[in-house]
């Protein structure tokens, strides 16, 4: 409560013995591990230093104490934001770790170790969605880069892009031999071979010549709605499809260079708490050895230059975790825009190609109503009939000779 009054510190076993009052209010306790860390019992809100008067539970650091003052242990940080709550979350509370291996950055990205995390909750569980499988980055063929997750992402969009147009081509090639082929039809129905076929049979052999231009005629057609209802569609979809992707590449690089920039800032900081910690227990060791009178007044000197470190060691890891927090955000959104993209993209293609094959089934059955007129005249075909067609007409009498009489 707020009568308690300030405690003194029992030192560790095998280090020096230095009394250092609490503020009231806060507590020391020891981890299961053997680390040493402060709870303010007004706000339960832990700490690295009771001078700090870390008050908000939501946000935490751990950095241990030795009796002479800090020590951080690696990368040991989780914050959460009230509106990044929701996706920073991964199952029940906010997992502070104690010891060296409970945090691990990568690539200036930091992730929980494998083998102290909890188990995640996917944000789309089931859906094998982009925002859930693209965190971290990968290293080039080569081996000699790494490339981020959300590049990858941007490869396939581009590589999909890609894939339309190409599709766009092959339908274009399909259109130039339509073409040739309704201009053979066309030229070869007009063709004189065995026009001089008479009777039933020379009617039918006509019809068959007119069907290569009836032919001729519908497979033009299907070249110019091939043109109009399939390869435009490919060829046009997503204009600007360049600019929009450069606009995401961009956004998220920005992004990660400012997360590099706070990071390289946290570990400055960190470097300069380790310096400061020195400085106090060189100086703590002086006062015990009593080699100087000022040495009180530099220790309590020392203390507050080690207490601001610690200030500023905080700081700039509050600064990481916000850049951190926004990237993770852009990171969603922005990979479930390039999902919806992707549905897109792919169900276009399905609904353009289906229309393919409709015209395609329309084509045949036109060409089969061309051949419907032929085939009716081969039914109608007569020797009989022909021959007395060709008998009318070219006959040249039908009285018989007889033999001559004597």
């Amino acid at each position: 409560g707020a009568t308690q009054k300030p405690r003194k510190v029992p030192p560790h076993s095998g280090e020096d013995s230095l009394t250092c009052p609490l503020p009231p209010g806060w507590q020391s306790y020891t981890s299961p591990q053997g680390h040493r860390y402060y709870v303010n019992t007004f706000t339960n809100g832990k700490s690295h230093s009771p001078e700090l008067g870390l008050g908000s539970p939501s946000n935490i650091l751990c950095v241990f104490l030795t009796a002479n003052g800090y020590h951080t242990p690696g990368t040991h940080m989780h914050q959460m934001e009230s509106g990044h709550t929701s996706l920073r979350k991964t199952s029940g509370e906010p997992q502070v770790g104690f010891g060296e291996h409970s945090r691990r950055s990568i690539n200036c990205v930091t992730f929980p170790h494998p083998d102290t995390m909890p188990e995640q909750q996917l944000l789309k569980p089931g859906e094998w969605s982009y925002c859930d499988y693209f965190w971290a980055d990968k290293k080039d063929p080569q081996g000699n880069n790494t490339v981020s997750g959300f590049e990858i992402l941007l490869q396939k969009q581009i590589k999909g892009k890609q894939m339309q147009k190409e599709m766009a081509e092959f339908v274009r090639e399909r259109i130039k031999i339509e073409e040739e082929y309704a201009k053979n039809l066309s030229k070869l129905s007009q063709n004189s071979l065995a026009a001089q076929e008479e009777g039933t049979l020379g009617e039918a052999w006509a019809q068959l010549k007119k069907s290569l231009a009836d032919e001729a005629e519908v497979h033009l057609k299907f070249s110019s709605k091939l043109q109009c209802e399939v390869e435009k569609p490919l060829l046009n979809f997503r204009e600007n499809f360049k600019k929009d992707m450069k606009k995401y590449d961009h956004h998220i690089a920005d992004l990660r260079k400012q997360l590099a920039s706070r990071y390289a800032a946290v570990e400055k900081a960190r470097k300069a708490l380790t310096e400061r910690q020195k400085d106090l227990e060189m100086k703590t060791q002086q006062l015990e050895i009593k080699l100087s009178n000022k040495t009180e007044e530099e220790i309590k000197k020392a203390r507050r230059k080690s207490t601001q470190a610690g200030d500023d060691l905080m700081r700039c890891v509050d600064l990481y975790n916000q850049a951190q927090s926004k990237w993770f955000e852009e990171m969603v959104t922005t990979s479930l825009e390039l999902e919806r993209l992707e549905v897109e993209r792919v169900e276009m293609i399905r609904q353009h190609l289906c229309q393919y094959t409709q015209l395609r089934h329309e084509t045949d059955m036109f060409n089969q109503s061309t051949i419907e007129p032929v085939d009716q005249l081969l039914r109608k075909v007569e020797p009989a009939k022909d021959r007395e067609l060709w008998v009318q007409e070219h006959k040249t009498g039908d009285i018989r000779p007889v033999d001559m009489e004597i």
